[in-house]
Order: structure tokens, then sequence, then C-alpha cells
């Protein structure tokens, strides 16, 4: 038997995604149509013997946590619930905070995924390879390219033995191109006595530091893996699907690209289609059911339209995510962008942001442009975010910047934060 878990973090958290992460909890943001959570426990669901599926975070129980999860259950036909911590307990403190919860029924192991990746999840290979490790513990691991290499956790790895031998949270200096993706296997009892043992040492420095950090806060990078690598009990499966963290609202483009793209081999139904009084479709679109597109408008490639949307006539959309209930009306153009919902684009109005690619020069190489400002204190060019109930009036031109919501603009903005 196995159990997964997945960390949600909280709302102190995510403050890249700002202004979208001001309305929704951003594991719930849809990238591809469907919530970033959604896509984790599809995922999970693969796993053999999978007996529940928890959520640990620190947002508030609200009605959009509980509709998702009461409708992912029935779904995906297997229990899920969502605990609650009483304080930010870190990246790994909601574990030991719930043992008793993830240990209950007594599973072989559990599997933990962070809310904030997205990927072509290899959880089935990943739980084989898990399986020649037992009573240890594994991590699933890609290569970055070297000079992003340390704005990510690096591990070194013996490649006969797939030992873990050493592993760093961000370092400052070059330790290995091999990187975490932020997904483990972990032994129950082996990991709950080892964070017992640290929550331990955060009780004794307290009684030195009176004013210490959240004594029961556990960080997953420098508290779990690092002692897990020096025990020599860590296992590395290297992957090579695609990955990609979520920090900002540009890398939720990128993820969304990629995503449409799988959706040919897993959900071919869901990507839209070419037909009769149908807009033209340009490489991987998806469009909900509800929205209403006009028959001359051209969407993509990579465009996910959410619900209730309306376009009209000869609207052009492109690398972009359309939130519920916005209005585009004739002729508006919008490229490389995230619409928020209820917003409403005039007629031929232009909103643009700027491609966040990786390099693709270099091999591995992950999506930049995590910083919203660059070291001359401007902004970094990135995608353009419209917040909630924004409204751009016709014929503007709004390009490269971040309006917060409830705006109604009246004239173009460059570069700029709209507050």
């Amino acid at each position: 038997m196995i159990k997964a878990v997945i960390l949600i973090g909280g709302p102190m958290k995510g403050t890249r995604f700002r202004p979208l992460s001001l309305e929704l909890p951003k594991p719930l943001f849809p990238i591809g149509g469907f919530p970033v959570v959604y896509h984790h426990i599809e995922a999970c669901k693969k796993i053999p013997d999978l007996k529940e599926i928890i959520l640990i975070g620190f947002y508030q129980s609200s009605e959009h946590l509980s509709k998702f999860i009461m409708s992912a259950q029935q779904e995906f036909n297997i229990p899920i619930r969502y605990l609650q911590e009483f304080q930010p307990l870190g990246t790994a403190g909601g574990l030991y905070h719930f043992r008793d919860q993830i240990s209950m029924g007594n599973p072989e192991a559990f599997v933990v995924l962070n809310a904030d990746i997205m990927g072509d999840y290899p959880l089935r290979e990943f739980v084989e390879f898990h399986k020649q490790h037992i009573g240890e513990h594994s991590i699933l691991a890609t290569e970055a390219n070297r000079r992003q290499a340390h704005n990510f956790g690096c591990l070194v790895e013996d490649s006969d033995t797939h030992k873990v031998l050493h592993y760093v949270e961000k370092p400052e200096t070059f330790v290995s191109e091999v990187i975490n993706c932020g997904i483990y296997i972990f032994s129950p009892a082996a990991l709950f006595k080892l964070m017992g043992e640290v929550l331990q040492k955060n009780y004794q420095k307290m009684s030195t530091e009176p004013f210490a950090a959240n004594v029961e806060s556990i960080r997953m990078g420098e508290d779990v893996l690092a002692n897990l690598a020096s025990s020599g009990t860590l296992n590395a499966f290297k992957t090579r699907a695609f990955w990609t963290s979520i920090k900002s609202a540009g890398s939720a483009i990128y993820a969304n690209r990629n995503v449409l793209s799988l959706y040919h081999k897993t959900h071919p139904d869901l990507l839209a289609q070419n037909g009769k009084d149908q807009p033209h479709i340009i490489g991987d679109v998806y469009i909900h059911p509800s929205a209403v597109v006009h028959p001359t408008a051209v969407l993509g490639p990579n465009v996910s339209v959410g619900s209730n949307v309306v376009i009209g006539a000869g609207a052009r959309v492109r690398e972009t995510i359309l939130l519920d209930g916005a209005e585009l009306k004739d002729h508006c153009c919008i490229l490389y962008s995230i619409i928020g919902w209820n917003c409403s684009i005039g007629v031929w109005s232009r909103v643009e942001g700027s491609r966040c690619d990786p390099n693709p020069n270099e091999e591995f190489a992950k999506p930049d442009g995590e910083s919203l400002f660059g070291n001359n204190g401007k902004l970094t060019p990135s995608i353009t975010i419209l917040g909630r109930n924004v409204t751009i009036p016709g014929e503007v031109i709004v390009l490269n910047s971040i309006v917060l919501p409830h705006k109604d603009l009246s004239q173009s903005y460059k570069n700029e934060i709209i507050l």
C-alpha cells in the first residue's frame, strides 16, 4: 500500500504570482484548462495500490478548495483530504505534524509532490525504482544547465548505485547539474525518526537563542534531504521528461504550452480542432465547452480558454491563458499574456507580453525571468498580466505590464505595474 501527499504551501508564498494569487490559491490556478494540483492528482492516480491522496498546506479552507476536492474525489474515485497547518511549518514540517495521518494504515511508502511544479510525471516508473530500495528514500532528479543549476536543490550521485552522495539547497557555488524535481518517495518510519531529531535540535537551539525562528519548522532541502544524503539512504531516479517549476506567472505560460503538448498523448479529446463554423486553430489550443468563440477568431498556438469566455470577431490570441468570464471584443490581439477573470478587452486593442522561454541554444535550460525586477531596478520584460475585472478600452496598447484587479485603463501603458 502507498499514499500520496501533495504540499500546496500557503498564502505567504507565491508572491511572485501576484496579482493572480490574490484571487485564488496558486495550486488551483488553471494550466491547460485545469488547476495545477488537478494534474498532480491525475498523475498520482496512475500509481498502483494507491490508498489515498492528502493535501497539506497553510491555506484557509475555502469554497474554492472544498469544491475542487469534492469534484476531484468523484472524478478520480479516490479519497482526497486537506490537512491545514496551524501555522507555516516550513517546506517539510507539515509532513511531521501530520505523521499520524500519513502513517495510518501502515503504508510501506508515501510519495510527496510539491504543488509548484509541472511535468510529465513518471510516477509509475519512479515507484518501481523505489521498490529496489525498500526502507530507504528516493528523489526524482533531472538536469539543468550549469548557469541555472544554483537556482535549485543540487545533488551529486554515484552513477553506478544511484546513491545521493551530497545534497545542497540552492548552492552559492557550482555543485552539480543534477537538480531536485520536488518529488520524493519516503519510508515513513525512517523519515519521521529523522524529522523528530531535527525538531529536537531546534528546541535545543531555542534554549540558547530565544529569538530563533519557528522551532516547529522543518525545511525539506537543508534539514531532510541533506541529512538523508549524508546517511547514505537517499537514491536518485533521473528523468528526461518535461519538468518545470512554477514560481512566476511567466513560467505558467511555459508550463501551459508543455501541458497542452502532453494532451496529444493523454487527452487528445481536449484539444480544439478546426471545422466548419469553428474558429481557426493553430497548434495546441484548449477551449472550455462553455466558451463562445467567433468563427473568424484565430487562436493558437498554446492557448487555454476558460469557462464563459467570449471572443469576438477577428480576435487574435497566441501563447495566452484566458481565465473564466473574460471578454475579448472584435479584432483585439492578445500575445504572451494572462487575462484575468471577467476582464474586458476593447475593440482593436492589443495586450502583449515578452516571451519567457528557456534559451533554445542551451541544453537543459529552464525559463529565466523569475525575478520581477532586474539589477537596474527596472521591471523585467515578461508576460503581461491582468488581474480580475480589468477593463481596457478600444484601441489601447498594454505592453509588458502588470495590472492589479478592478482597474479601468484609459490610456496605453508599457513596462509598468499599474496599482
